[in-house]
């Protein structure tokens, strides 16, 4: 096929024969590796001799065991397992709003009876429009591969149109067994039409990263105000049993619990979800027994809020007030999005369990009773929670709502790691610690740097705030401003990916995209009481993640256009002045086409070859995950008696980069594989070279390797502009020395590293 330059590639791609690993190598023709390019059209795998086709998704898994985990499990034992612990770590949230939601939406008083009514059918259609039928019905089935969040339906966006800005796409990474997106079978105009839209135009490209950054951010900030709002609101039912208990007790009290919190995350979701499930479990008992008894014991006949007929009749008699007060109907459906970004911790099946079974009937439940006993008790709708609450059960109800208040935080705690670890392997996060907590589930993460942040941005807000109702200003715009985002990334999928029929788009922007903009913009009504905190939070942390996203992108596209070229490499090679010694070297680099710069300035300064060269490219994919034995793709740098090779070393956004073996282990090994399969295994000659060339690289890694990691530094170029010097030499650099090193994701030897400075002037 020819390339817009007229040069004619060819590629091919194999499974090494008989290796035992049967990991995929990819061979393809010296002059267009070096040259940079990647060939437009792979060969079907059905015309290589000797390569098996598999179209299974189910075959090319059982290669990996828990290649999805337990995500596509269809064992009821671990479904039920997971929808237990589920309830412990995803429901925390919305599961506690029934704590404040009542006193927030009616903060100066109730004005008329039938409001009561009005304002629990909005609670009764919103809970099961926005967690119900969107988010367990629809969103949870928008998954990749398992993975929830903004990120991963940004992802599964970029698999399936050209709207990266990464320009590191390669045509062997459709191979990936998981990387095709199930699609139906039909094609629509309306699809193609935008997917060309998109794909031609760099606006809608940035789009939609800066749309998935922004709804990362307020996730982030959505994090940072659960627990204060959760926890200050159930420490503040000790004024009910004391008066001693003065406002800066009850905040004392609700700094040293949430200061406890975030000091047991490091113990992972795993091991809190089974400890936190059981107490979740009797709060929702609780709940729903409280709400069944108000009930009946006070007014029944509220079962009539079920016709939508008050909602009208309640806007009409409030007005502006009605808008106003839906700032604090919002507050019911709070963590709704973590039920979605916390999905890689479980499974869509468990999450549709525990939310139909359990949590939907005690949540309506609860709000029913509590409107039962408002009908008779308009005064004290300040303090609804507990003053509904038998007196016999106060205590008890005090002490679950504490703890349930503390394990409320854990969802977006848990949702906050998931997507900083899918933004931080998509480049658009500073390099962070990631700790995978759990053995048995990979997406079950921990991030120190961020607990810790967390925990201070947490104790801030509380300290500063102090009451539940200012905090609840900020709370509901974090909330809903992170669905309305997702809810745009849907309906790009729906048109898109889905191919969904136009009036079934249609139904869902006018009946949920619409009711998510009404409460928006309710919430934004009181901005200047607290509503600013969270753009506040947004504006940090999307100066932070644009900062680095886009010295990122800089800095790929400068190597890609300072890449080595073929006739500099057959220079260096045959340069007389340059001295030969044993010894594996491993060049790292992100790269994915072509040889680095790093190269020629190591040998501008070090002139020094080894005997063995392998060049690696660690590659994020748009993908959760890529199977092990489809991670390493091999190329040859011709003429074969230099022992060269360009590995691309290619990772989904959930997979850990610390492998059980080491990485230099992995790679010899799988080199070798390549190399019995380039040189041709089923030629006697042919065996015979590459028996040579495997002694060749036993004897270099026995002789030593050196891990070669460039350490660049990032500067303006000359005559930059104040603003682009301001990012570059001042706020990128600051987060680069304070946060961690990117060689570290290697575990690389500090006795065998050898950091080779640069100079990058972008």
């Amino acid at each position: 096929m020819s390339t817009p330059g007229g040069s004619k590639r060819n590629s091919e791609m194999s499974t090494p024969i008989g290796s035992k690993r049967n990991s995929n190598a990819v061979h393809i023709e010296e002059e267009e590796i070096l040259s940079g390019q990647t060939p437009d059209q792979l060969l079907p795998e059905s015309q290589l001799p000797g390569l098996k086709r598999h179209d299974s998704l189910d075959i090319e898994s059982a290669k990996f065991p828990g290649h999805h985990g337990h995500h596509d499990t269809k064992d009821w034992g671990i479904i039920l397992r997971l929808a237990f612990q589920s309830i412990g770590v995803v429901y925390g949230d919305i599961g506690t709003s029934p704590l404040y939601v009542f006193s927030s939406t009616f903060t100066d008083g109730i004005k008329h009876n039938d409001d009561i009514l009005g304002v629990l059918s909005l609670i009764f259609y919103t809970i099961t429009l926005i967690p119900v039928i969107k988010y367990v019905t629809i969103v949870l089935r928008a998954n990749d591969n398992g993975e929830g969040g903004t990120f991963a339906l940004y992802s599964k966006l970029c698999r399936y149109a050209k709207v990266g800005l990464i320009p590191s796409e390669q045509p062997e990474d459709r191979e990936v067994s998981n990387f095709q997106l199930d699609l139906p079978g039909k094609r629509t105009t309306v699809a193609s039409t935008v997917k060309k839209n998109l794909e031609r135009s760099s606006f809608a490209k940035f789009s939609l990263l800066f749309a998935a950054m922004l709804g990362t951010s307020m996730v982030i900030g959505d994090g940072i105000l659960t627990p204060s709002i959760s926890v200050l609101s159930a420490v503040s039912g000790l004024k009910e049993a004391t008066d001693t208990m003065t406002e800066g007790r009850i905040v004392l009290v609700s700094v040293i619990i949430l200061i406890i919190l975030f000091m047991v995350q490091r113990f992972g979701t795993d091991k809190v979800g089974y400890s936190f499930a059981p107490i979740i479990c009797v709060w929702f008992s609780l709940i729903a027994g409280i709400g069944v008894y108000n009930f009946i014991s006070f007014d029944p006949s509220v079962a009539k809020a079920i016709n939508p007929k008050y909602i009208i009749d309640y806007f009409k008699r409030n007005g502006k007030d009605a808008w106003i007060s839906l700032g604090g109907i919002v507050l019911a459906i709070t963590g709704t999005e973590a039920m979605f970004a916390d999905l890689g911790h479980f499974t869509v099946r468990s999450i549709q369990i525990s939310m139909g079974c359990v949590v939907y009937p005690a949540l309506i439940t609860a709000y029913s009773g509590q409107a039962s006993w408002l009908r008779k008790h308009n005064h004290l709708v300040a303090d609804t929670f507990y003053k509904s609450a038998p007196d016999a059960l106060y205590w008890p109800t005090f002490v679950v709502a504490v703890m349930a208040a503390i394990i409320a935080s854990q969802a977006m705690i848990s949702g906050t790691f998931s997507i900083i670890k899918q933004s931080l392997s998509l480049g658009c996060f500073p390099r962070v610690q990631v700790v995978h907590t759990s053995a048995k589930y990979a997406g079950q993460v921990f991030i120190p740097e961020v607990n810790y942040l967390l925990m201070i941005g947490c104790v801030l807000v509380t300290v500063s705030f102090r009451t539940t109702e200012k905090i609840g200003h900020a709370y509901g715009i974090a909330v809903i401003f992170a669905e309305t985002l997702t809810s745009g990334f849907m309906v790009v999928i729906l048109l898109v990916i889905w191919k969904t029929n136009l009036f079934l788009v249609a139904l869902f922007v006018l009946v949920i995209s619409s009711t998510e903009y009404i409460y928006l913009s309710s919430v934004l009504y009181k901005f200047g009481q607290g509503g600013y905190l969270p753009f506040s939070f947004a504006v940090a942390l999307m100066f932070i993640m644009c900062t680095w996203n886009y010295v990122y992108r800089a800095k790929y596209n400068y190597e890609l256009d300072h890449k080595v070229s073929r006739e500099a490499i057959k220079d260096i090679v045959m340069d007389e002045n340059i001295s030969h010694m044993g010894g594996l070297a491993i060049f790292y680099s992100e790269l994915a086409h072509g040889i680095p710069p790093i190269f020629k300035h190591y040998i501008d300064n070090v002139p020094a070859l080894n005997s063995v060269m392998v060049f690696v490219s660690v590659k994020s994919l748009p993908i959760s995950k890529v199977a092990p034995e489809e991670r390493f793709l091999f190329r040859r740098v011709k003429p074969n008696e230099l022992c060269v090779f360009r590995c691309v070393v290619r990772y989904g956004y959930t997979d850990a980069r610390n492998e059980k073996e080491s990485f230099e282990k992995i790679l010899v090994e799988r080199l070798k594989d390549f190399i019995h399969y380039d040189c041709g295994v089923g030629e006697e000659q042919q065996g015979s070279i590459a028996d040579e060339d495997v002694a060749k690289l036993d004897k270099a890694w026995r002789t030593g390797v050196v891990h070669l990691v460039g350490e660049h530094e990032i500067i303006s170029r000359p005559g930059s502009s104040i603003g682009k010097r301001f990012l570059i030499d001042y706020a990128y650099n600051f987060m680069k020395k304070n946060l961690r090193q990117g060689y570290s994701v290697f575990e690389i030897p500090h006795k065998r590293m050898l950091k080779v400075g640069m100079t990058y002037e972008l």
